[in-house]
């Protein structure tokens, strides 16, 4: 049996010098939650993914991951965790073959994936020897998601996860979603895109966390 696992945000609020981007966010995200969060750009929610993965630390309130009915230490946290935003860098003078071999060694793949069948299913297989510095944002953006959705972890954080994709890529994210992450916890930041989360079930709306 698989272990269960539960985030509870607790009163979470985040400023940068004296703005308040949210506050008093409070929300319980149950094992396979589909949660969209929703907001227009500035709104906070690229943040609290942010503090959710722990790369961020709040102001005020916490965020607290179980496993079971353990409490996980905040340092633990990254290896239950994978992201992919467009924000995230990418080792430019790495092969795609060479990015997805270092992933595995921190991030291992769902269902013991060696780098061939990452390589398959990332739809990138005729560049696995290209540099990521000659990838188009598109690509770069594919190669992302490939890591983040397919990485032996229950919790998967998307923002803004269609950015810089062509609707045949749309299509294959969705693919990749429904075949290989339905059992997972998984979060969407998305600005009101709703291919980015037509799977989720909650939503969340930034503009009720405003001070």
């Amino acid at each position: 049996m698989k272990a269960s696992y539960h985030i509870s945000i607790n009163n979470a609020g985040k400023k940068f010098g004296k703005e308040w981007i949210f506050r008093k966010v409070n929300l319980e995200i149950l094992q396979g939650d589909k949660i969209v969060i929703l907001g227009l750009n500035g709104s906070g929610k690229s943040t609290l993914l942010q503090a959710l993965s722990t790369y961020l630390s709040l102001n005020e309130g916490t965020i607290v991951l179980k496993k079971e009915n353990e409490i996980l230490d905040s340092d633990d946290v990254y290896k239950y965790i994978s992201y992919a935003s467009p924000y995230i860098e990418l080792i430019e003078d790495f092969t795609l073959i060479e990015t997805i071999n270092y992933s595995a060694h921190f991030k291992p793949f769902i269902n013991n994936f060696d780098s061939n069948k990452i390589l398959e299913l990332s739809g990138l297989i005729e560049h696995k020897d290209k540099f990521i510095h000659q990838f188009s944002s598109g690509m770069k953006q594919r190669l992302k998601l490939t890591l983040a959705i397919l990485a032996n972890c229950p919790i998967l954080l998307l923002d803004e996860p269609t950015s810089n994709l062509d609707i045949t890529v749309i299509d294959w994210y969705k693919n990749l979603i429904n075949d290989y992450a339905n059992q997972k916890t998984i979060i969407v930041c998305s600005n009101s895109i709703k291919e980015e989360y037509l799977f989720c079930t909650k939503s969340v709306n930034m503009t009720d966390f405003k001070v």
